[in-house]
C-alpha cells in the first residue's frame, strides 16, 4: 500500500467491474478509503471485500445513479461510514441503445441520458455542497472520444458524453477558486464488458476493432488515478485523454498505439 491518498475518501460509481473496479482497487492501494457503488450491489460488495482482505479500507452500496434521492442518501452514507468525501469518480455508464435514430427505442434512449449524463449530475449535486464546505474536492467524470465524434448507432451515448464534457467545464467555472478540481477523462477504447456488446452489434468502426487491439484497462486506471492526485491540478476543467501522448507521458506510459 502506498500513502499518496492517505486520509482521503473516494466514491466510485460503476465500480463492480471494468474501469470502475480497477480505479477503486488502485485508489485503495494509494491509501484512500473507497465507497464502491453499482447497480449490482453484491458484485461491488465482493470487490470491496477483496480490497479489505488486501489491507485497504472499502465499503459498498447498491445505487441507481439516475435516482437523485438515492444518490443523495448514498453521499450522506459515505460520509457517515468513511468519515468524509474528497473524491468523486463518475464512471457509471451504459452504451445501449445501439441503434440508428430512426429505429431506436425512445425509452432506452432516455434511459441512456438518465444514467450517463443525469446520473453524473446527480452524483455531483449530492457531493458538491459538502466538498465546498470542506474547502475542496476532486471530481473526475469519465468521458469518451464519442463526446466529440458522432458514431452510427450511438446517438444517445455520444449526446450524453458531449453533455458531460460541457458539464465538467460548468463545474470548473462555477467553483473556480473554491478548492474544487473537476476533470473529464477519456479512457480510450479499453478491453471491458462494454466492448463485448459493442463488437456484437457490428454497428460502426469501433465494433470492428479486434479485441487484441484494445487498450488494457490498467493503463486507463493509471491515468484516472493520476487525476485524483495533486499532480493533475493544472488539468482541471479539461478532458484528459489516454490518446494524448503528452498525458500518457505524464503518467509514465509510452505513446498511444
Amino acid at each position: 500500500m502506498s500513502s499518496e491518498l492517505k486520509g482521503k475518501v473516494a466514491l466510485v460509481t460503476g465500480a463492480s467491474r471494468g474501469l470502475g473496479e480497477g480505479v477503486a482497487r488502485a485508489l485503495a492501494k494509494a491509501g484512500a478509503s473507497v465507497m464502491l457503488v453499482a447497480r449490482d450491489g453484491a458484485l461491488a460488495g465482493s470487490v470491496a471485500c477483496e480490497i479489505v482482505s488486501q489491507g485497504g479500507r472499502a465499503e459498498s452500496a447498491a445505487c441507481d445513479v439516475a435516482d437523485y434521492a438515492a444518490v443523495e442518501a448514498l453521499a450522506a452514507d459515505t460520509r457517515k461510514r468513511l468519515g468524509g468525501l474528497d473524491i468523486l469518480v463518475n464512471n457509471a455508464g451504459v452504451i445501449d441503445p445501439i441503434a440508428e435514430i430512426a429505429t431506436s427505442d425512445p425509452a432506452a434512449w432516455a434511459q441512456n441520458i438518465s444514467i450517463n449524463l443525469i446520473g453524473a449530475y446527480n452524483a455531483v449535486r449530492a457531493v458538491l455542497p459538502g466538498m465546498l464546505s470542506a474547502g475542496g474536492g476532486r471530481i473526475v467524470n469519465v468521458s469518451s472520444g464519442a463526446a466529440y465524434r458522432p458514431l452510427e448507432g450511438w446517438s444517445a451515448y455520444c449526446s450524453g458524453k458531449a453533455g458531460l464534457f460541457m458539464f465538467t467545464r460548468a463545474i470548473a467555472l462555477e467553483t473556480e477558486g473554491r478548492g474544487i478540481r473537476a476533470f473529464g477523462f477519456s479512457p480510450g477504447t479499453i478491453d471491458t464488458d462494454m466492448q463485448v456488446k459493442i463488437r456484437a452489434s457490428g454497428m460502426n468502426v469501433i465494433s470492428r476493432i479486434p479485441r487484441g487491439e484494445l487498450s488494457p484497462v490498467a493503463d486507463a486506471v493509471r491515468g484516472l488515478v493520476y487525476l485524483c492526485t495533486p499532480a493533475g491540478d493544472d488539468l482541471a476543467g479539461q478532458d484528459a485523454s489516454m490518446r494524448d501522448d503528452a498525458f500518457r507521458g505524464r503518467v509514465g506510459l509510452g505513446k498511444a498505439a
